[in-house]
């Protein structure tokens, strides 16, 4: 049940984001090309606010005074070009993020993949 909640929510956000842009006559603009720069401009946003931190520091980022605003502010930019452009294709972001988890599931078993941080087809190292 709470996998159909969750298609629902992202349903309903891709609606919202339309329905916003299209009110704003911003389709002429939302080609998946100037979607796709404006996500990665947003990543990257995101990225200078940890770009100095210390390892502690940037586990703290989302509850620390200093950052935690602009934290979830561009980690909801993120979200919001990555459902849009996603919508614009015509690409159903839940399915392909549950056929990933799947593929990832195959290539990473736990048993081999517990605790390694390495890639799927390199060998572990002794």
């Amino acid at each position: 049940m709470s996998n159909q909640r969750d298609l629902i929510q992202a349903q309903a956000l891709a609606e919202e984001l339309r329905r916003f842009a299209k009110e704003r006559d911003w389709d002429q603009f939302h080609s998946p090309k100037n979607l796709i720069l404006a996500l990665v401009g947003e990543v990257g946003e995101l990225a200078e606010i940890f770009q100095w931190m210390r390892e502690d520091e940037s586990a703290r980022a989302a509850s620390d005074p200093r950052t935690s605003t602009a934290v979830r502010e561009e980690l909801a930019d993120v979200t919001l070009y990555l459902v849009r452009l996603a919508d614009v294709l015509g690409v159903d972001l839940d399915d392909a993020v549950r056929r990933k988890l799947k593929a990832n599931a195959e290539k990473y078993p736990v048993e081999t993949a517990r605790g390694s941080s390495k890639k799927y087809n390199k060998p572990p190292q002794p």
